[in-house]
């Protein structure tokens, strides 16, 4: 019989006569590779995780590429196209089709519909930033003072955040744009800012008042820190992850409110070239030319589908359950 190659476990009891206890081998056992740790690694953070999702992921890449093309074309519309949608129209043209230099055709005052969807996406993408940079200062920094020193604070700042959260955001810059004589890019986001930063103070207040009860702030608050430095340098940078998430959603909103407004024809003014505004022109010749009509149109639903699908992806890969998943 051949010899066992296990050994009997070591300090227990005395075995049973006819009974034996084994114990394999330490080095059999796979322990030794699970316990061994390689000091040398970088500790890893959760934007790093959330950076390794999400470059796996083919959403992600795809809602980039549109972001970036959009922004290039927004930036350097002179790039893309030579023609000036505002000095280059022919009524001799009007409604003409595609032809060479002109891919997408005429509309009805003769302009060119391409270099009219190149040069609109700058009006669009640029009410669409300053609006939810204006949202997230002024969201978070209403949401963090409600939820960090909480007591009236938070009594008097959530009152106001739900008076304002009651008023429809479409509505109250319709009611205000037409009041408004004076509209400019930064009157339009403006507007859009002062009636649509609830739903981010909701989410920051929310998350502030999760991230203060932590460790770390008990930490730094008994090193002798002040509410004020523990509130910046440790509470906000870890509630900044849903903040970043509603941050990329809400910018392709504020497009499409943008360009409600501008079809309704209280936006941007009839001088700048807009998505909202063409549309609303093409209304006119929809039945006769729908080219007119598709292509701003297409170009708005292609941005706002390359920003909500970021947000999504931003969304998921911030998500501590959506990692574990």
């Amino acid at each position: 019989m051949p010899e066992n190659r296990y050994q009997t476990v070591p300090g227990g009891r005395a075995p049973r006569r006819g009974q034996e206890h084994f114990a394999a081998p330490f080095d059999e056992g796979g322990l030794g590779a699970i316990d061994a740790v390689r000091d040398s690694d970088a500790p890893s953070s959760m934007w790093h995780d959330a950076w390794r999702d999400m470059r796996r992921r083919p959403m992600f890449w795809i809602s980039a590429v549109i972001i970036v093309a959009v922004i290039l074309v927004a930036a350097f519309p002179s790039w893309f196209t030579s023609v000036d949608p505002r000095l280059s129209c022919q009524l001799s043209k009007s409604l003409q089709g595609p032809e060479a230099g002109h891919p997408f055709g005429f509309d009805f005052q003769g302009c060119d519909i391409y270099a009219r969807t190149i040069y609109g996406a700058r009006a669009s993408v640029v009410v669409g930033v300053l609006s939810t940079a204006m949202v997230v200062v002024l969201g978070t920094a209403i949401g963090s003072i409600a939820g960090y020193f909480a007591g009236w604070f938070d009594t008097i700042l959530s009152r106001m955040t739900d008076i304002f959260f009651a008023i429809p955001l479409v509505l109250a810059a319709i009611v205000i744009m037409s009041l408004t004589e004076n509209r400019t890019a930064f009157t339009v986001a403006f507007v859009l800012a002062l009636f649509g930063w609830t739903s981010i103070a909701r989410i920051t207040r929310g998350t502030v008042m999760s991230v203060k009860n932590n460790e770390f702030v008990t930490a730094a608050r008994s090193l002798g820190m002040g509410r004020g430095g523990i509130l910046l340098k440790h509470v906000l940078p870890n509630s900044a992850a849903p903040i970043i998430v509603y941050a990329t959603v809400a910018l392709g909103t504020f497009i499409v409110a943008e360009a409600t407004l501008s079809f309704l024809g209280i936006g941007l003014p009839p001088d700048v070239v807009s998505w909202g505004g063409d549309i609303a022109r093409a209304q006119n010749s929809i039945r006769v030319a729908p080219h007119i009509l598709f292509y701003p149109a297409g170009g708005l639903a292609l941005t706002v589908l390359g920003f909500l699908m970021m947000g999504d992806v931003v969304r998921d890969a911030l998500d501590p359950k959506a990692r574990k998943r």
